[in-house]
C-alpha cells in the first residue's frame, strides 16, 4: 500500500539565498518558473500521498497563500510563526497533526529530476523499501556525482545491507542525504517540545543499527545561493521540468 501522508519541512530562513529571501521564503524561490516546494509536493502526489503537513515561519503568510492554491494534496499548516523549532522540533510538532502511520518527510528546498520512466518514482520505491520492524528511518540518498549545487560534503556511508553510518574519511560508499525519508510517525512521540536538530534521531538510529538508505534515481538539486540558480535551471530544463 502506498504511504498516503507526509510532512514537508519548509520553515527555514534561507539566509544564504539572500537577497532573494529578503522578500520571499526560500521554498517559493522559482526554479524554471516553478516554486521549489512544488517540485517536492508534486513528487509526493505522484507517489500516492493524499495529505501533507507543511510547517511555516519565514514569510508565513506568503507560504500559506501559495499552499492554499496547490491543487494535488490536502495541505495542513503547522504554524511556527512565534518560534522556529529547527528540523527535529518542527517535525515532531507537525507529526502530531497526522494519524499514527508510516509518513514521508521531505525538505522543501531539495528536489530531483530525471527519474527513469516506468521504474516507480523515488518516493514510491522508498516507501516500499521501508520496513518498520527493522528500521527507524529509511533515507533517500544520492552519490556526489549526481548532485547539482552541493558543497561536496559527504553525509553517510552506505553499507551493502543498506545500513547507514556517518561518513568517515576513507569510507568506500559515501552518499548524501537527498532530503527525503520515511518513518513511522510514532518515532517522535517522546521528542522534546523545544527546538532541536533531527540529526539527534539520525544518530540514535545509527547507534541502534536502524538507519537505512536507498540510492535515488535521477539528478538531485539544491539551491543554496543565488549563484547556484543557473546550474539548477540548466539541469531542470535538460530533463523537461519547470513550467
Amino acid at each position: 500500500m502506498p504511504i498516503e501522508q507526509a510532512m514537508v519541512l519548509a520553515a527555514g530562513l534561507g539566509t544564504r539565498l539572500r537577497p532573494l529571501t529578503d522578500r520571499m521564503p526560500k521554498p517559493l524561490v522559482p526554479v524554471c518558473g516553478k516554486a521549489m516546494i512544488d517540485y517536492g509536493l508534486d513528487a509526493l502526489a505522484d507517489a500516492g500521498v493524499r495529505r501533507s503537513v507543511v510547517n511555516v515561519h519565514h514569510f508565513a503568510d506568503q507560504m500559506e497563500a501559495h499552499l492554499q492554491s496547490y491543487p494535488r494534496l490536502e495541505i495542513v499548516i503547522s504554524d511556527e510563526r512565534t518560534l522556529l523549532l529547527n528540523s527535529g522540533g518542527g517535525l515532531a510538532k507537525g507529526l502530531k497533526l497526522l494519524p499514527a502511520a508510516p509518513t514521508l518527510v521531505m525538505n522543501a528546498d531539495l528536489f530531483w529530476v530525471g527519474e527513469t520512466p516506468g521504474e516507480g518514482t523515488n518516493l514510491q520505491r522508498l516507501a516500499d523499501f521501508f520496513d518498520a520492524t527493522t528500521m527507524d528511518m529509511a533515507m533517500l540518498c544520492v552519490p556526489l556525482n549526481r548532485t547539482t549545487g552541493h558543497n561536496g560534503k559527504k553525509d553517510f556511508n552506505l553499507s551493502p545491507d543498506g545500513r547507514l553510518s556517518r561518513y568517515r574519511e576513507g569510507d568506500t560508499a559515501p552518499v548524501i542525504y537527498a532530503g527525503a525519508l520515511v518513518l513511522h510517525s510514532s518515532l517522535l512521540d517522546q521528542a522534546p517540545a523545544e527546538p532541536f536538530n533531527l540529526n539527534v534521531y539520525f544518530d540514535k538510529a545509527i547507534s541502534a543499527g536502524r538507519l537505512f538508505g536507498m540510492v535515488m534515481d535521477g539528478q538531485w538539486i539544491t539551491v543554496g545561493t543565488p549563484e547556484a540558480l543557473p546550474a539548477a535551471e540548466e539541469v531542470v530544463r535538460k530533463h523537461g521540468g519547470g513550467i
